[in-house]
């Protein structure tokens, strides 16, 4: 390179001033970049500042509550990409020819996924020690703001989005079926109709989540609807409560094998269920998977149902 000029600029500008301007724009947050990058947020605006001073041009600007690039800014955010995305291949490259899986990955689960997730990213780690994990459990609103952002390399999650242009991935099943305490009057009826089923006292999880959504329509297309007796906002804490006799739910009997075994709590036999649903791994449709992630996407695929078939109770309750 003849330009001294050019030679000092890039002497000047560094991989992690790029990462950093990279972070800040993907999540258009000062603080959000700098809890993703572990760093304080005044190191993170230190260096945005640093990037913009060698270029010599504002990239950022701030509009209300909005932070977002200017046309600089775009155009350095774009040559970041690429760069990043340059170091990545050179990496992932690196460790196909040393047949090593390596490096971050980086996973987001809805709050009901932290029952099983840990464990088959455990089971993953045990066969690929080099790579390193980093989960993330929040709600489903969190979640599809992750995906959005584009913040992590798989999405776990009950319900696909529909409104956002993503490749998903079934790996496991779940059935959702009825149930009441041992002594509930309707243990010992034979299809029980959802008529019947919407007078009993209804403990259920709290609006938005996947089991939530797939009774609400269950009862829907009957013109049904539940009025709940009690919101609770996790599965133990309904199933704690079933077995208290506080009423009936709609729990996974992945989560009841020792409550079944033991007698502590009944499956109803109610007209339209189990009901089927699925966990799927998710991601932006044009997201190239770094090569831990497709890794890791692989072995859901290939082991992930077996390994929650066979894992202890606490990881497989599944809504």
């Amino acid at each position: 390179m003849k330009n001294p000029l050019a030679r000092n600029f890039i002497r000047q500008l560094t991989l992690r001033q790029m990462q950093i301007f990279e972070t800040v724009v993907r999540l258009e947050s000062y603080t959000r970049a700098a809890e993703e990058l572990h760093l304080s947020q005044p190191t993170v605006s230190m260096q945005v500042k640093k990037l913009s001073e060698t270029i010599g041009q504002t990239l950022l600007e701030k509009t209300g509550k909005h932070l977002h690039t200017t046309v600089v800014g775009e155009e350095v955010y774009n040559s970041a990409l690429d760069i990043l995305s340059s170091v990545m291949s050179l990496e992932e490259s690196t460790s196909v020819l040393e047949s090593v899986i390596k490096g971050p990955l980086r996973i987001a689960v809805i709050t009901s996924a932290k029952y099983f997730m840990p464990h088959l990213l455990g089971a993953f780690i045990q066969q690929h020690q080099l790579v390193e994990p980093k989960l993330k459990v929040t709600n489903r609103s969190r979640v599809l703001e992750r995906l959005k952002s584009n913040q992590d390399d798989l999405l776990i999650m009950g319900k696909v989005p529909k409104e956002l242009p993503v490749k998903s991935y079934p790996f496991v099943d779940n059935e959702l079926v009825v149930v009441a305490h041992r002594n509930h009057p309707l243990i010992h009826c034979n299809n029980i109709s959802l008529q019947q089923l919407q007078e009993e006292r209804f403990l259920i999880r709290e609006a938005g989540s996947g089991t939530r959504l797939a009774i609400d329509r269950l009862f829907a297309e009957q013109n049904l609807k539940i009025k709940p007796y009690m919101e609770l906002g996790s599965s133990e804490s309904i199933k704690q409560a079933v077995m208290a006799g506080l009423g009936i739910s709609v729990l996974s009997k992945h989560n009841l094998r020792l409550e079944l075994e033991h007698n502590h709590i009944a499956v109803l036999d109610v007209q339209g269920f189990p009901l089927f649903h699925r966990w799927y791994a998710v991601h932006l449709r044009d997201k190239k998977l770094p090569l831990a992630a497709r890794t890791f996407l692989d072995f859901l695929l290939l082991q992930g149902k077996e390994m929650l078939r066979t894992a202890p109770e606490s990881a497989s309750d599944l809504h």
